[in-house]
């Protein structure tokens, strides 16, 4: 293959390598920027400072709407990439619903819409499918109208600002920026997987699973009209299963290889990845590479954590979006998860400031434990292939080809939850009896029988969410009579049985 990177993507990616290798080896320097401190935070700024503006945006002016005095600390220019995010249209109903767009708006931020998408696997089974992830938002457009409107209702936005170092005690939080000090009642970090925040929590533990992703967007594709959510035409290769995904763009088509593994130095590099990918890509698309226009080329990788969401150890702090891990491990987009999770985060982020509920065991409740997520760590596990075993070329192809068949015939009320990150008890309970047992025989031993003991406490406590939500819902009428501090938890807990059962 003669085809060379332009000289810029080279240099980036040369930089995200070195940055996965560092990753690998644990070789990323890890500081404490989180400082409990004995001083008085008195005359805050702000009720409530968010770190990392791309996903924050959207929570700082829900917020700031709901009366709240909000500002964003970010390191860069607050702007969206040109890639489309990918998303369903189901999920930016809350972007109207919290009236963050109107209708006209949200049009005009969708760059493109197509059906249907197909799901296959190498040597087994086929469908598609309608109305998953099939809408193509602009970052762009998108985060400019929601900063204009932040800014029309008075947000700050502290732009080419690095956080430092927090202090934080029982009357506040002080922020020490590159550029100055600000007060807060309460910080919400939103810096994403690699925030220094987070980082200072896990101390350098290595992740439970990655997911690497490496693609491009680029014109010239004979057939644009159809996408992929996950396809694979290739048995297990470099100790990875590779699959892909591809996507009308405004600028062509966005085509990814991703693969999921773990973090050991032994793992496939970005670069032999990106290599793999422009290998495979004229078989996958059936088009020459000389007759591709690309418009740019992508890559990173998604840590993931089964300790997730992120407990906080501080009082006044809190995490969002891809910093409190709050989305599938299988997933590498933190758009979808932030949507759904808007509501929620909105209204019990102004019910706490309302009442000052802002100890770490009060805001634990707002990114509580999951079982719907956790059931999935599962799923990444038969996905991934150990370092040090060899199994069957076509092992996970057939297992997925044998799940995905199941589901197929269950219909939609089944397929379509599991393919937005939201398993549910019942179409989970479902599909398992009927999946051929001799598929999943040969992934025991590499499973293990800790991993499968912790996954049945998450699906056992899946179907104690379920039984549960109906019952606490009965309680909204009585609700009134509890005191504003009952009422607090009464609706964390509400909400922590509806999402973690799958029930949005």
């Amino acid at each position: 293959m003669n085809f060379k990177l332009p000289s810029e993507t080279e240099t980036r990616l040369t930089l995200a390598d070195k940055f996965w290798s560092d990753f690998r080896l644990n070789n990323q320097p890890i500081k404490n920027v989180v400082y409990s401190s004995q001083e008085i935070v008195s005359n805050h700024d702000f009720d409530v400072i968010i770190c990392g503006g791309t996903l924050g945006i959207f929570l700082a002016t829900t917020l700031q709407q709901k009366g709240c005095k909000v500002a964003i600390i970010e390191k860069n220019i607050l702007q969206g990439r040109e890639q489309e995010w990918n998303i369903s249209r189901s999920e930016l109903e809350s972007l109207l619903e919290l009236d963050l767009l109107t209708s006209q708006e949200l049009e005009k931020i969708i760059f493109t819409e197509y059906n249907p998408a197909r799901i296959g696997f190498y040597k087994g089974y086929e469908l598609w499918v309608n109305n998953i992830l099939n809408i193509g938002v602009s970052p762009k457009l998108l985060i400019a109208k929601i900063k204009e409107k932040f800014i029309s209702l008075n947000g700050v936005i502290l732009e080419n600002t690095a956080f430092n170092f927090a202090q934080i005690n029982d009357s506040g939080v002080e922020i020490k920026t590159d550029k100055n000090s600000l007060k807060t009642r309460l910080l919400i970090d939103s810096m994403g997987h690699f925030s220094p925040i987070v980082k200072q929590i896990r101390n350098g533990e290595k992740p439970d699973g990655v997911c690497l992703v490496v693609g491009s967007c680029g014109k010239g594709f004979k057939q644009n009209e159809t996408g992929d959510l996950i396809y694979s035409f290739t048995p297990i290769i470099n100790q990875c299963q590779y699959f892909w995904e591809a996507f009308p763009a405004k600028d062509g088509r966005t085509t990814y290889l991703f693969t999921y593994v773990d973090a050991k130095p032994e793992r496939i590099s970005l670069k032999n990845l990106m290599t793999e990918y422009l290998r495979l890509l004229p078989e996958y698309q059936q088009i020459e590479l000389d007759n591709l226009d690309f418009q740019r080329f992508l890559f990173g990788f998604f840590p993931a954590y089964r300790k997730s969401p992120l407990k906080m150890p501080w009082d006044r702090i809190m995490a969002v979006g891809d910093s409190s891990g709050m989305q599938s491990p299988v997933s590498f987009g933190g758009f979808g998860a932030m949507m759904r999770h808007l509501p929620r985060l909105t209204s019990a982020i102004d019910e706490a400031l309302k009442g000052d509920y802002l100890t770490r065991e009060d805001l634990a409740l707002i990114q509580p434990y999951q079982p719907n997520i956790s059931v999935t760590w599962l799923f990444q596990k038969t996905m991934s292939v150990p370092i040090d075993k060899q199994p069957q070329p076509n092992q996970i192809n057939d297992l997925m080809s044998g799940v995905f068949r199941v589901m197929d015939k269950l219909g939609d009320d089944v397929l379509k939850p599991f393919l937005q990150d939201v398993v549910q008890f019942s179409g989970l309970t479902k599909t398992l009896p009927l999946v051929n047992p001799m598929l999943v025989l040969p992934l025991l031993p590499q499973v293990g029988l800790p991993i499968l003991a912790d996954w049945l406490k998450h699906y056992l406590s899946l179907g104690v969410y379920t039984g549960l939500y109906p019952f606490a819902k009965g309680f909204i009428g009585f609700s009134e009579k509890f005191s504003p501090r009952q009422q607090y938890y009464y609706h964390r807990y509400l909400e922590l049985l509806q999402y973690g059962s799958g029930d949005r």
